[in-house]
């Protein structure tokens, strides 16, 4: 079934009768040429791009719980590619043209709505690190603007520009960042893929490897075996626990990272802010909720779920940016397992074992990568080799000093 606007015309005349379940139920087959673990964004686009771009068939997702529940319908929705350094900047803008034209090409709403996203500068060190760094991402051919404190102003009026410790004095504005509907693009891209003969299986827990003489045969799952020709791992803050089965160790901590969401307002906020002094992130959801988060919670754990001391800090940073949060109430919190890597960026490679491909170590920006994140594993899938883009993502670089030191979400590349 085509969505359209016909259709949803048609399907309201007719009392609805006519929509059908967006994606199959199927049973598991006995074997696949390519096994995608992880049903969020990155295993579900993998999987897509595997079967449209480059036409592969016999294709399965398996998820353990239900499609979706995992970080991508737990994060802020932000998307962005305002990186800096060579290894990160072109993949995150590759990503922003896929999110461009995505709804088009899952004929889904994802509800893609680039609204900006402004990084606030508070010292003239601050000020310098922003030019620097949307001047390397005018040269990877993204946008990047800086503004001053009167610009900043009049784009943002209710934010604290005089606060005595804080004040701002400019930021640096990235027009085609904004936000995307995260449930969405979960729900689009498995739609797009069971259409193009994708097996999704949910409730599907992968519980070993099957491994002949170094090479992946299959996995062991609580539907059964399965075998397989290649295998693809993305299952972000469980990584380190499924690629433990096969035997390997990776330069991964998994932590949480709480989001927040409070009662509805008036429109205010009228793109993506971010604290330059404190990491705090703020966007408005189009039910008027405002949307934010900040630093993990600082402990190692797989709960999905946080501590109050984040909360606190995370409301601090709020209202040191913008006192008017003050009298807003907070309606519902959560947290998403963050594979943070070693360096602060991501792995998508091969492994040692023959067959058995890994994703993993998006940190903070997993959700903006999931487009050139699934059209990158895709192609390694596919080719056996890394995406032009995604060069720089290898497994060994912690082995050889080729790290890609950037946390992605100060002002610098550093600190991670």
């Amino acid at each position: 079934m085509r969505y359209s606007g016909f259709r949803i015309l048609k399907e309201g005349l007719t009392g609805h009768k006519g929509w059908r379940p967006a994606w199959r139920e199927p049973e598991p087959q006995a074997a696949y040429d390519y096994l995608i673990i992880g049903g969020g964004g990155h295993g579900l686009a993998t999987a897509f791009y595997l079967a449209s771009v480059f036409s592969k068939a016999r294709i399965a997702v398996l998820e353990k719980g239900w499609l979706g529940g995992g970080n991508i319908g737990r994060n802020t929705t932000i998307i962005r590619s305002n990186y800096m350094l060579d290894g990160n900047e072109p993949f995150y803008e590759f990503s922003m043209k896929l999110w461009e034209g995505l709804e088009q090409e899952l004929n889904y709403n994802a509800m893609v709505s680039q609204r900006g996203i402004l990084n606030l500068s508070h010292s003239d060190a601050q000020r310098d690190a922003f030019r620097r760094r949307g001047n390397a991402m005018l040269m990877n051919g993204a946008d990047a603007e800086l503004l001053s404190r009167e610009q900043v102003r009049k784009m943002a009026p209710f934010l604290d520009f005089d606060n005595a410790r804080f004040p701002i004095n400019g930021g640096l504005l990235q027009r085609r960042g904004g936000t995307v509907r995260h449930d969405a693009v979960a729900w689009g891209y498995a739609r797009a893929a069971d259409k193009r003969g994708v097996d999704i299986i949910q409730n599907c827990k992968v519980t070993g490897f099957r491994m002949n003489g170094g090479t992946i045969t299959g996995v062991e799952t609580t539907r059964g075996y399965i075998a397989a020709g290649k295998v693809g791992c993305a299952v972000a803050g469980n990584s380190s626990r499924l690629m433990a089965m096969a035997g390997m160790r990776l330069p991964i901590e998994s932590h949480v990272l709480q989001a927040f969401v409070t009662e509805a307002l008036k429109p205010v906020v009228p793109g993506v802010i971010t604290f330059g002094a404190g990491h705090f992130y703020v966007s408005q959801s189009d039910k008027g909720g405002l949307v934010f988060g900040g630093d993990l919670d600082g402990y190692n754990s797989y709960a999905q779920r946080g501590n109050l001391p984040t909360v606190e800090d995370v409301a601090e940073g709020g209202m040191a940016l913008m006192p008017i949060i003050g009298r807003a109430r907070l309606l519902r919190m959560w947290g998403g397992i963050m594979d943070m890597s070693m360096d602060g960026s991501p792995i998508i490679d091969r492994t040692p074992i023959d067959g058995l491909y890994f994703n993993g170590g998006w940190c903070y920006g997993g959700f903006k990568a999931t487009p050139a994140s699934g059209y990158a594993f895709a192609h390694l899938l596919a080719t056996d080799t890394p995406h032009t883009t995604a060069g720089a993502y290898r497994l060994d670089r912690f082995l050889t000093g080729r790290m890609i030191d950037e946390k992605g979400m100060g002002a610098q590349p550093n600190l991670h």
